[in-house]
């Protein structure tokens, strides 16, 4: 059992998103509980509550604050919302053993915990690889292995969808199944309530720093979609989903890809592989596909990020090659971190202009609900807060075209919407849009054309018109619908 009593926190900086106020819980031994809430409501703080970085609450009889690091180890295992962040090891066999050896298990008892996970996570292809080389979702499920390599008896996960496709989604779904099967307590902070909704024994709905209802499963199943909406909730069933935008008109003309190339080290099977794509220009266009496909590559490679790609982009009658692609180009990356460079929110999106206007950069970060933040340190934000600036930075960097790698990766039902508005204003303006995503909420809410990869090739390319959008929402659906349902008799 876990248990938080009138428990209220603040951060040291004095800032009022992610802080507690009276909150009170108690989570039975087994069962699956789901946080919910928008951003900076508590949900994360509230995970570091039961997983001991913020020591203030007792388990078992034991209050955590007194324990050491390896004693809590052993009780809770977390995923944080950025993989990176607790990685040991450059390749992933050894971080799967890694947190075994480090509480001093048996050599052979490591061996075969890590094979049975190994086994039960079905992630053999990713075995001996560098972990840097893998794709946002491919490094979560390594996150999640080592996690589970310990077999604590709870488990913490903090958005742990927010960069996996449909499939490796319902990975996850199977797997808490397993663990709530085993009789484990697992805990889930998520903006995405799809994959929780047979699963989940209670949802805690935060708001403001404090919990506001609890709802049994049932009660959540029966909150109609404007109920949710209203309580700034993603769909609990994206059968439901139909597209929401506003027509936004090409600009006339294409952008033509001939060719694209790429390889890792000079292998004979090549990381990308793009024949004669052709997509309008002023569009915005979602790239689907599962984790590893080369959607991430063929960002990087389109911008010119990756100097040994081959081939050139045909744009308004102009050939680009890789450096000038480079200046016509402007990429937010899948980890933000690696692009957030100065003091202050408003500084990094008047590095991003040409010309530095102050007024025009407070009027992007007041679109993207970011005014109120204008002066704190980057690296200081919460995840889904760093994606929005990186996006103000792109919006103010005026490139003709802008790639953006899960650009609602962590980001609540409000703010994934503001993010669209803002890439319709985009496309509006003439700019070009490519959006890597999993999210079909962000795609039918402001994408007008859809390319899919698999395999480092495009299989799909069309317009996001009612076909499309069937289209779209059958490849989502399709990972569930493959499964049997995961029930005790079947795990």
């Amino acid at each position: 059992m876990i248990t938080l009593s009138n428990v209220s926190f603040s951060y040291e900086q004095g800032e009022q998103e992610g802080c507690l106020r009276d909150v009170s819980l108690t989570i039975q031994a087994g069962e699956v509980i789901l946080l919910c809430g928008e951003s900076g409501c508590g949900k994360t703080t509230l995970t570091r509550l039961i997983n001991g970085l913020i020591p203030h609450y007792y388990e078992d009889g034991k209050e955590i604050s007194q324990l050491p690091l390896y004693e809590t180890a052993k009780l809770v295992g977390s995923v944080f919302q950025n993989p990176r962040s607790q990685f040991f090891n450059v390749d992933t066999t050894s971080e799967l053993a890694f947190g075994a050896e480090n509480l001093g298990y048996p050599v052979t008892e490591i061996e075969q915990r890590v094979a049975q996970t190994i086994s039960e996570f079905q992630i053999e292809p990713l075995m001996e690889r560098n972990i840097f080389r893998l794709s946002g979702g491919e490094k979560q499920k390594i996150a999640c292995a080592s996690v589970a390599v310990c077999t604590p008896p709870v488990f913490v996960l903090d958005e742990p969808t927010s960069n996996l496709d449909a499939a490796a989604i319902d990975e996850i779904r199977r797997l808490i199944g397993i663990w709530k099967s085993q009789g484990k307590t697992v805990v889930v902070a998520e903006h995405r309530l799809h994959f929780l909704r047979d699963l989940a024994d209670r949802a805690v709905y935060m708001r403001q720093g404090r919990i506001e209802r609890i709802f049994s499963v049932q009660e959540l199943k029966a909150l109609s979609q404007p109920q949710l909406e209203q309580m700034g909730l993603r769909p609990l069933w994206l059968e439901n989903l139909t597209i929401n935008r506003d027509p936004v008109h090409g600009t006339g003309g294409s952008l033509d890809l001939p060719r694209l190339f790429f390889s890792h080290d000079h292998r004979e099977t090549p990381t990308l592989d793009v024949k004669d794509l052709n997509v309008p220009a002023g569009a915005v266009i979602a790239v689907i596909g599962h984790n590893g496909a080369g959607k991430s590559t063929f960002a990087r490679c389109l911008c010119g990020l990756e100097k040994r790609a081959k081939g050139a982009l045909q744009f308004h009658a102009s050939v680009m090659n890789a450096k000038q692609r480079l200046k016509n180009c402007y990429m937010v990356m899948q980890d933000v971190n690696h692009q957030l460079f100065t003091e202050s929110v408003l500084d990094e999106v008047l590095l991003s202009m040409a010309e530095k206007d102050e007024t025009k950069a407070e009027k992007i970060l007041e679109s993207l609900d970011l005014s109120h933040l204008k002066t704190l340190h980057p690296m200081s934000l919460s995840g889904g807060q760093k994606q929005r600036v990186a996006i103000a930075a792109a919006i103010a960097s005026e490139r003709e075209i802008i790639i953006l790698d899960e650009p609602t990766s962590g980001l609540d039902l409000r703010h994934m919407r503001e993010v669209a508005q803002n890439l319709r204003r985009l496309a509006k303006m003439g700019k070009t849009l490519f959006v890597i995503t999993h999210d079909p909420e962000l795609i039918l809410s402001c994408c007008t054309h859809l390319i899919q990869f698999e395999n480092g090739k495009v299989v799909l390319n069309e317009a996001l018109d009612a076909r499309g959008a069937e289209k779209m929402l059958h490849y989502f659906l399709d990972a569930g619908k493959k499964r049997a349902e995961y029930t005790e008799e079947t795990i």
